[in-house]
């Protein structure tokens, strides 16, 4: 039997709700979100939940909702004078106790986003995001290598890409990450921002979108890896990251390919 049929309370029998929910007011400024996103992109929380101010949840703000808007108005005007509420994403996914993993999966591929919450004990909210994930496929028993994932095109840039160029092809791609063309380094949605932050001061006094990306950016290397390792031995790998992102041959695993091959029915769970 898959393990998709199991709930994650039996999955994840000790961190099931160990992770809280991030949130922010939804009439706080587009700045001081992205100021919490440095700390949380690709972390156990991932996301910000927006909330009313009865910490009621009602959306979701990641990396994605930043560069789009960045895109469409590059100033500093986007972060001083947007609220968090005008670029929320409604479909914020709130779990039940029973939910199997297969149902949250399928609910994943429909949001496109690796993130959801759960009630907790404590009156508030609890992340599931796909770090969290991990966890179950470093605990499984499999066969599965990592060279028989399904295969994906790899997205490039180039060295004399604009930022611009950089968040179009984001965008486009329907991705997070991007390699540079030929090496193992790449650009992040969380890099991208922190630079905004950071460097540039929220576009204050400065044109952002035409800079050269070498000339703005410091990249990461993502690991490298030679052998054919399974998806237990990649799962536990990954989740040591700071920032899961694999090279193996000609192909780039990330922790929701991961999340996604938990579908397989050759995959048991040490429980």
């Amino acid at each position: 039997m898959s393990i998709t049929s199991k709930s994650l309370k039996e999955l994840l029998p000790l961190s099931f709700k160990s992770t809280p929910a991030v949130s922010i007011r939804k009439e706080n400024q587009v700045w001081i979100a992205t100021s919490m996103l440095i700390h949380y992109l690709e972390s156990f929380t991932d996301s910000l939940v927006v909330t009313e101010e009865d910490e009621k949840p009602i959306g979701v703000i990641g990396g994605r909702e930043i560069i789009e808007n960045v895109f469409k108005n590059p100033s500093s005007d986007f972060f001083d004078n947007t609220t968090v509420e005008q670029i929320t994403d409604k479909k914020l996914v709130i779990l039940s106790d029973k939910i199997s993993l297969g149902e949250l999966l399928e609910t994943w591929k429909k949001t496109r986003r690796a993130f959801s919450i759960i009630p907790n004990n404590l009156g508030g909210y609890s992340a599931i995001s796909g770090r969290k994930i991990l966890e179950i496929g470093a605990n499984c028993v499999t066969d599965l290598t990592i060279s028989e994932l399904p295969k994906k095109k790899v997205h490039t840039f180039d060295h004399d890409n604009t930022i611009k160029d950089i968040i179009s092809l984001m965008l486009e791609k329907n991705t997070r990450k991007l390699l540079l063309k030929d090496t193992n380094y790449f650009i992040s949605d969380r890099l991208l921002i922190e630079s905004i932050a950071q460097k540039f001061d929220f576009f204050r006094n400065i044109k952002f979108l035409e800079n050269k990306l070498e000339e703005s950016f410091k990249l990461e290397e993502a690991k490298k890896i030679t052998k054919d390792v399974n998806l237990s031995e990649i799962s536990k790998s990954m989740y040591a990251m700071l920032h899961p992102y694999v090279v193996y041959q000609d192909q780039v695993i990330t922790p929701w390919d991961i999340c996604m091959s938990l579908e397989s029915d050759r995959i048991e769970f040490l429980g």
